[in-house]
């Protein structure tokens, strides 16, 4: 058989002058195609094709393959998910089977089983084949059975659905498990389960968009949020005040936590789910995609030690995410991490991890007292929220502690006057921070569909975008939209970031209660890049659009 490296030398991907290698017995084929892949010489697409080609198999673009409803119906979601495999069509009594591993005999045989047809394997490219597995096996058609089973239910009386989620196999909690089960498998970060006078709408909210995903029959809302809130140890009599609580599901082989909040509504409790995937905490500071000069600011700062490091931004802009790619980055054995959270959203080995708890009188304040008195190294602070949470911040980065923490404004320079506004002493303010990060975050274009497009300059510099007119003009891109991205144009999020290092000259200003926009402009003056320049240059780089700029950044 051919081997892999000769096929990449026909087909152009690896040089000629390599093929004396290819025939040593120390060569090691899978180093050699891994380097290729991160030089990105190589795609995983023409990597998947060559494989196929080794192995006398078809190769499938599944983007736009004629994928058959009937044909995926024959072999189990849980089976097509377990061995990246995809049914494509039925002809005869031959199943054609879209495989990322084709050489998986396991796999060959319980397909086998479960459709009852002799199988032809072809290969696909694995990111596109787990696209299309969960395009075609969405939970969307049981969801709709379930709904009809729960409204046979509730007819003669909604104390039915309330009594069946206490049942692990009644339809109203299969259907609470398949929202969720969705909602993750979609990469929603939140799911929105909001009462109407009429029905009850489910929705998900997925690159920071939300989008209407079900609607339900009034009667079964009862049974819906009874379930949630059994799930989530919360007292399901109280229905007149907001609550909160927390659970945990398994998915894909792993544990997901979500945080469950209530709210009353005229027409019932509104339940939001925040979903709290842990696998965000092991992102690099390299995934962060911070530009070269913020980077630098930004690396100079953790790994001081000690001083404060504020992250600002709205809710859900990705602060938390940053804070512990931070941590990520700062802790080892011989230093002692602390945190006081509210709630903790995600665990981390290694750090010491604080829940606030109000009613048992721990607050943030209370909290960090304590925390101060437990010898730590780095401390962060979920939040500050008042003047006793930042004088106490402020007192500890100033006594040789390196302190991260949130604060709500819209852009880095007002931090220092939010800090201020808060009561702490000007001096204290310019002395203690050493950084801001502000942060929002931005749809990613898809890879698959965008396309480049002809841009007016003076449209360009309206709104705010300037160019060098001595350089060729910058290549811009827009969403189009495809079968990968759901035809939004766009698939997964990045961050922009405005990150001011405090120098001698803002300290100054600090002191002298100068405003956040003649701070803004001695930053500026000093490389500052703001959110819209940051987003401007991730434009230019083909990772997002205009109109997503604008969107997100005033």
């Amino acid at each position: 058989m051919t081997s892999l490296a000769e096929i990449l030398i026909i087909r152009g991907l690896m040089p000629i002058t390599s093929i004396d290698a290819v025939y040593q017995p120390d060569y090691d084929e899978a180093a050699v195609v891994n380097r290729l892949l991160e030089e990105g010489v190589l795609t995983p697409a023409s990597l998947a094709s060559a494989r196929a080609a080794q192995m006398g198999l078809a190769f499938v673009e599944l983007l736009d393959y004629p994928v058959e409803q009937a044909a995926v119906a024959l072999v189990p979601a849980a089976v097509c998910r377990r061995y990246e495999v995809l049914p494509l069509s039925v002809q005869g009594d031959q199943l054609t089977l879209a495989m990322s591993d084709p050489g998986n005999v396991l796999a060959l045989d319980d397909v086998r089983a479960a459709a009852r047809l002799r199988v032809k394997a072809v290969v696909a490219e694995r990111g596109d084949l787990m696209t299309a597995i969960d395009k075609f096996h969405r939970a969307d058609g049981e969801l709709s059975e379930l709904q009809g089973l729960i409204q046979e239910e509730t007819d003669a009386s909604t104390d039915v659905a309330v009594a069946d989620a206490f049942e692990d196999d009644a339809p109203i909690v299969r259907f609470v498990n398949l929202l969720i089960s969705q909602g993750i498998q979609d990469h929603a970060s939140d799911i929105h389960i909001e009462p109407g006078e009429m029905e009850l709408t489910v929705r998900y909210r997925i690159d920071g968009v939300l989008h209407i995903m079900q609607k339900a029959p009034k009667n079964i809302q009862n049974g819906v949020i009874s379930r949630l809130k059994i799930m989530s140890d919360i007292d399901i009599a109280e229905r007149r005040k907001p609550q909160d609580g927390r659970l945990s599901v398994r998915h894909g082989g792993r544990q997901i936590d979500l945080r469950v909040a209530t709210l009353p509504t005229v027409w019932g409790e509104k339940v939001v789910m925040r979903i709290l995937d842990n696998s965000n905490t092991s992102v690099s500071m390299d995934q962060l995609q911070l530009t070269p000069r913020n980077a630098e600011i930004y690396r100079n700062s953790y790994t001081k030690p000690y001083g404060m490091i504020l992250v600002t931004g709205p809710t859900g802009s990705g602060k938390s995410t940053t804070l512990y790619t931070t941590l990520n980055a700062v802790v080892r054995p011989e230093i002692n991490v602390i945190t006081v959270e509210d709630p903790v959203e995600y665990r981390m080995p290694g750090i010491n991890q604080v829940q606030v708890n109000v009613k048992a009188g721990l607050t943030f304040a209370s909290a960090l007292r304590s925390i101060l008195r437990s010898d730590p190294d780095v401390v962060l602070i979920g939040e500050i929220r008042d003047h006793e949470t930042a004088q106490i911040a402020i007192e500890a980065s100033l006594t040789g502690h390196l302190v991260l923490s949130t604060l709500h404004t819209n852009d880095a320079p007002s931090a220092i006057t939010r800090l201020t506004e808060m009561g702490i002493e000007p001096f204290l303010v310019g002395s203690a921070l050493d950084s801001v990060v502000a942060q929002r975050l931005a749809r990613r274009l898809c890879e698959r569909c965008r396309q480049p497009y002809a841009h007016d300059p003076e449209d360009l510099h309206r709104l705010g975008f300037t160019t060098d007119p001595t350089q060729p003009a910058p290549e811009l891109w827009m969403p189009v939209g495809c079968s990968t991205c759901s035809n939004t144009g766009y698939r997964g999020r990045l961050a922009l970031h405005e990150i001011m290092a405090v120098s001698e000259d803002i300290e100054r200003m600090a002191v002298s209660r100068a405003s956040s926009a003649e701070i803004s402009k001695i930053a500026i003056s000093q490389g500052m890049s703001t959110l819209r320049m940051d987003g401007w240059q991730k434009a230019q780089a083909g990772l997002t659009s205009i109109e997503e700029i604008l969107r997100v950044v005033a």
